[in-house]
């Protein structure tokens, strides 16, 4: 694929308008919405499944379906999302995605039994997969190359925001007002609503149209929107190819394909396991109830989003993906094999895990949208999110049976393995993407 030659002599010395800056602020602050509306979605149901599943009679097996809904609907809805952005283009999506969220959402007013509730958040977790693979490279495709990794990373900060907003919701309208739990479920319709309509508008990304031969509407869009001229002319050296399904393991991108897909399986799969039963994992440790110890811990991991989002677009990708998940392999192990290791070093080790697990993961929304072609930008990004959703269900359910019938020390262990396993995936395959316009960091790499 043919890439801008010198980039520097088309880049302006000049701020970019206020029109296009604003509007890339805003297009940054919708996306990380969508991610925002994930976290809670994920969180607002720890505060609501008690009380339906005493009031709708809900055996163990209907309360597990229900809690991982919307683990079971990211999965189908990446992929198809993805299939569909690339196919139709992403602005559609990028609108429908979210009405079809805002459904799901009224709707959780209604239920009355158990079957509905999981249907009504499997709708909304399909939404929320699709929301994935249309957002992330939307964002790509106009974010300039110097601010592209920043600009993305955010929306991983947008989505602890919203599993933490969501907690303090719940715990205000169930303990504090006493809420009935259909309206703590569907207090998610005010984000919901706010997002539908902040997006309305929003134009149809120039890449994509240049991909499909729409070329007099892609200029006037890069013109009127893109604040780098060298991002302007780089879209002018988009391919025209039709994307496939499988092109994701052709010859060209199968490296790609399989690094998005186990680095972000590997990142999320001991934070969901150790995030969702924190209080638990550490109070086997001898922290107290393990409480402090669990907010300590997903405070931390926030700290390093941020700490990544502030480094990713000066110090390039590879120091942040590669070195902190041999990092986290070592913490865990030293908890695993250290049966009788001080808690003050437990909790230590916990709390270094959070932070440098948070790091890098915050690089697992970023590389997609760069490192796969327009034409099948929604769909790879669409299939590493499905990835990560099996990372996330193993985790979440796995945990539980490992502590109870392997312990502590060994679930620690298997832990660390993973994490050994995304780091030697990363030291081989993580591309350094920093700077670069998307035409060079997406061309094909024989494999």
């Amino acid at each position: 694929m043919t890439t801008v030659s010198n980039p520097d002599a088309v880049r302006g010395s000049e701020p970019a308008p206020v029109h296009k800056r604003r509007f890339l602020a805003k297009l940054t602050g919708v996306t990380a919405g969508g991610m925002f509306i994930d976290g809670y979605v994920l969180g607002i149901i720890g505060a609501a499944i008690g009380a339906a599943a005493v009031e709708l009679r809900m055996p163990l097996l209907w309360q597990g379906l229900i809690g991982a809904s919307a683990l079971i609907g990211i999965f189908v809805g990446g992929p198809l999302g993805g299939w569909l952005t690339d196919k139709l283009g992403r602005k559609p999506l990028f609108t429908a995605d979210l009405a079809i969220f805002l459904v799901g959402s009224v709707l959780q007013f209604f239920v009355d039994s158990a079957w509905q509730l999981f249907a009504v958040r499997l709708l909304m977790g399909i939404a929320v997969g699709a929301e994935y693979s249309v957002g992330w490279p939307l964002l790509s495709e106009f974010a300039p190359a110097r601010l592209r990794g920043r600009l993305m990373s955010f929306s991983e900060v947008a989505w602890y925001a919203g599993f933490v907003v969501a907690f303090i919701v719940g715990y205000v309208m169930g303990t504090v007002f006493d809420l009935d739990w259909r309206l703590i479920l569907g207090s998610s319709t005010v984000p919901a609503v706010i997002l539908f309509l902040s997006r309305l508008g929003m134009p149809e990304s120039p890449r994509w149209l240049m991909n499909q031969g729409r070329t007099e509407e892609a200029r006037h869009i890069a013109e009127k929107y893109l604040e780098d001229p060298a991002d302007a002319l780089d879209i002018t050296h988009e391919s025209g190819r039709k994307g496939t399904f499988g092109m994701l393991f052709s010859r060209d991108y199968r490296r790609a394909t399989a690094f998005t897909s186990l680095f972000w399986f590997c990142a999320v799969t001991p934070y969901f396991a150790i995030a969702t039963f924190s209080a638990s994992v550490l109070s086997r440790y001898g922290l107290g109830d393990g409480l402090g110890g669990a907010i300590g811990v997903n405070g931390v991991a926030v700290a390093g989003v941020v700490v990544s989002l502030l480094l990713i677009d000066r110090i390039g990708r590879r120091k942040l993906t590669v070195p902190g998940q041999w990092v986290c392999a070592a913490v865990l192990a030293i908890i695993g094999l250290w049966s009788g290791a001080p808690t003050f070093v437990v909790l230590v080790c916990f709390l270094v895990f959070a932070f440098v697990n948070a790091s890098y993961t915050a690089l697992t929304g970023v590389y997609p949208g760069e490192i796969f072609p327009t034409e099948v930008r929604g769909i790879g990004t669409g299939f590493a999110t499905a990835s990560s959703r099996i990372g996330a269900a193993l985790g979440t359910f796995a945990l539980p049976w490992s502590m109870e019938n392997l312990g502590a020390g060994p679930s620690m262990l298997i832990a660390s393995c993973v994490c050994v396993a995304g780091a030697a995936v990363s030291q081989v395959l993580a591309p350094e993407t920093m700077g670069r316009s998307l035409s060079e960091t997406s061309a094909p790499h024989q494999a």
